[in-house]
C-alpha cells in the first residue's frame, strides 16, 4: 500500500482527519490522559475526554494544544501517533503526506513545532496552510476569483477573521478568544454569582443548551449541579439564557472588534463584494445561538453560518489534498 495523503485539523478542542479517497475518518477531542507517576499515556481522544474532571490524583487528562498552538510537544506527538495508527494510514514501507492547518498569526517557532510533531508522528512531507483560508474553501467559498470573501472561524482556542481574494489572505486577524474562553466565562460567572464550582464539561453543556448572545434571543433555562464553595456539598441551581448572555458579553465584544478591524483594513472594492456576498461563520463557535444575528447587526453586512461549521477546516483540507502536488510545487511547506 502506498502512503496516503491526509489532511489534519489540529484543533485546541478537537482533531479531525480527512484521508484522500475516504473522507473524514476521525473526529475526536484533543485530550490525552497520562499517569503522572510513570508519565505513561493511558488514553487519547474520546476515551481520555470521558476522564476529564473524573480522575484520581495520579491520572491527569490534559489538552496538549492551547490557543491553536502546541503547548506540550511530547503529548501532541503521542496524540497524533495514536490517531494515525487508529486510522491505519502508515506502515513500515510508506508514510503519508500531511496537510495541517494553523492560525494566521502564529510564529515561525510555533509553526516549526507543528511540523516537527507531524513528522515525528509518522508524516513524510508536511504542508502547512492557514486555517481561515482552508475553512473558507471547506465552506464552499470560491476564494480563487478576484472577489472579496470574508470568513470568521471560531474554534476552540482561537478566532481567525480573514478577507480572501485570488486564492490568498488579503487582511486577517487572530485572537485567543473562542469556544474554550466562552466555557471559562460561564464557569467563572457561576462561581462568582452562585458560589458554585462546576466543571468545563458542564459549562460547555450550558453554552449549547441555553446559551445565546442575541439581545432578546433565546429564553431557556437549565438545571445544573456543582459543588457549593461554602458548604462543600453538592447543590443544584437553575441557569437562564440571559445569564449566559451576560457572562459572554466581553468575549463576544472582542470577536466583534476583531471582525470590524479586518473590515476597516480591507480595500474598498473588496468591502463592496463582502456587502453583496456576506460573511461566513465557521468553526464550533458558529453554533452559539444568535451570534450570526449579532455580527450582522454590528458589521452591517449579511452573516451566514456555514453548512457544517465544525467540519469546514477538515473539509477544506480534503479539497486541497486534490491539488497537493500543485502545493508541493509552490513550496507550501513549513
Amino acid at each position: 500500500m502506498f502512503g496516503r495523503d491526509i489532511g489534519i485539523d489540529l484543533g485546541t478542542a478537537n482533531v479531525l482527519i480527512h484521508v484522500k479517497g475516504r473522507g473524514i475518518v476521525l473526529n475526536e477531542p484533543s485530550v490525552v490522559a497520562i499517569d503522572t507517576n510513570t508519565k505513561r499515556v493511558l488514553a487519547v481522544g474520546d476515551e481520555a475526554f470521558r476522564m476529564v474532571g473524573r480522575t484520581p490524583g495520579n491520572i491527569v487528562a490534559l489538552r496538549p494544544m492551547k490557543d491553536g498552538v502546541i503547548a506540550d510537544f511530547d503529548m501532541t506527538e503521542s496524540m497524533l501517533k495514536h490517531f494515525l495508527d487508529k486510522i491505519k494510514v502508515r506502515n513500515f514501507f510508506s508514510k503519508p503526506r500531511i496537510l495541517i492547518c494553523c492560525p494566521t498569526n502564529i510564529t515561525s517557532v510555533e509553526q516549526k513545532a507543528i511540523r516537527e510533531a507531524a513528522e515525528k508522528s509518522g508524516g513524510k512531507s508536511i504542508f502547512i496552510e492557514e486555517e481561515p483560508k482552508v475553512a473558507a474553501i471547506g465552506a464552499g467559498m470560491d476564494i480563487y476569483q478576484p472577489y472579496g470573501n470574508m470568513v470568521v472561524d471560531i474554534g476552540g482556542g482561537t478566532t481567525d477573521v480573514a478577507v480572501l481574494s485570488m486564492g490568498d489572505i488579503v487582511t486577517a486577524s487572530s485572537i485567543k478568544v473562542a469556544g474554550d474562553k466562552f466555557d471559562h466565562d460561564i464557569l467563572n460567572y457561576i462561581k462568582k454569582k452562585y458560589k458554585l464550582l462546576i466543571g468545563e464539561r458542564t459549562a460547555e453543556r450550558i453554552k449549547f443548551e441555553v446559551g445565546t448572545v442575541s439581545p432578546g434571543g433565546r429564553d431557556a433555562e437549565i438545571d445544573i449541579r456543582g459543588r457549593d464553595m461554602v458548604s462543600g456539598l453538592p447543590r443544584t441551581i437553575t441557569v437562564t439564557s440571559k445569564e449566559v448572555s451576560e457572562s459572554l458579553e466581553e468575549s463576544i465584544y472582542h470577536i466583534v472588534q476583531a471582525s470590524k478591524t479586518v473590515l476597516e483594513q480591507t480595500p474598498p472594492e473588496l468591502s463592496a463584494d463582502i456587502i453583496d456576498r456576506g460573511v461566513i461563520l465557521t468553526g464550533g463557535g458558529a453554533y452559539l445561538h444568535g451570534l450570526d444575528e449579532l455580527l450582522a447587526d454590528e458589521l452591517k453586512v449579511p452573516v451566514f453560518v456555514a453548512e457544517e461549521p465544525m467540519n469546514c477546516v477538515v473539509n477544506g483540507t480534503g479539497k486541497l489534498l486534490e491539488n497537493l502536488d500543485r502545493l508541493a510545487k509552490r513550496g507550501i511547506k513549513a
